[in-house]
């Protein structure tokens, strides 16, 4: 099962090196949304600055949408998913490493974000922060890229996958949304007299919802695959 996984997280990954849509189409279009925000805030500067935790995190729930849909366009385009039920691979390896590629470019995305938001809206880390900061990252991640590979997976096999994949998947969203944005303020001290502390307590949150779709995606993306 871990070779499949990695076998079929490195075929993700180096197509997507090879064909460097995440550095010159996704990343420049997360930048432009942080800079439209900016620009719509910046008479405010008091606002654009306690916004930003929930900012951040709307701009890395919409690049993850596109990151999503071209996972699985991939496997769409002259009957790859045909040719992966095939191929003899554990059904919850290929979701396990589908969604480990989706989390390491989510990660680079909101490295390459983060710094865009110290450098436009001159938010930064409290003393202590930032632990809870890369926990609530890495949490965050894992339930973006499980969530998102497995109703991915749900849509990818009709027509209207494009429309109906932000119907399915931002819902579901909303307490990973909630989760991160309430602890990356408490870690960034955007909200006056909000202790480091009560962040951890979205972090569990953030930890469940991981947990929850890692194990239901690895055991319902077989059939999934099979019906799509």
């Amino acid at each position: 099962m871990w070779r499949d996984l990695r076998l079929v997280a490195a075929k993700d990954l180096r197509i997507e090196q090879r064909s460097r849509v995440l550095t010159t189409q996704v990343a420049p279009f997360a930048l432009m949304v942080l800079i439209l925000f900016a620009f719509a805030l910046d008479p405010d500067r008091g606002i654009l600055e306690s916004a930003s935790p929930g900012l951040f995190w709307v701009t890395v729930l919409f690049v993850s949408l596109s990151a999503v849909q071209r996972s699985f366009a991939i496997e769409v385009a002259d009957g790859g998913r045909d040719l992966l039920r095939l191929s003899g691979l554990e059904p919850a390896a290929i979701f396990l490493g589908k969604a480990l590629a989706l989390a390491v470019q989510l990660a680079v995305l909101e490295v390459l974000l983060f710094a865009g938001v110290v450098v436009l809206y001159g938010t930064d880390l409290k003393a202590g922060g930032v632990a809870l900061a890369l926990a609530t990252a890495v949490t965050a991640t894992i339930g973006l890229a499980t969530a998102g590979t497995l109703y991915g997976a749900l849509a990818a096999g009709l027509r209207v996958r494009d429309t109906l994949l932000p119907l399915l998947l931002l819902p579901i969203l909303t307490p990973v949304l909630l989760g991160c944005t309430r602890a990356f303020e408490a870690a960034l001290g955007t909200t006056v007299g909000t202790p480091i502390s009560d962040g951890w307590p979205w972090v569990a949150l953030l930890v469940l919802f991981a947990l929850v779709y890692t194990a239901g995606g690895a055991v319902a993306f077989g059939p999934l695959l099979e019906d799509a």
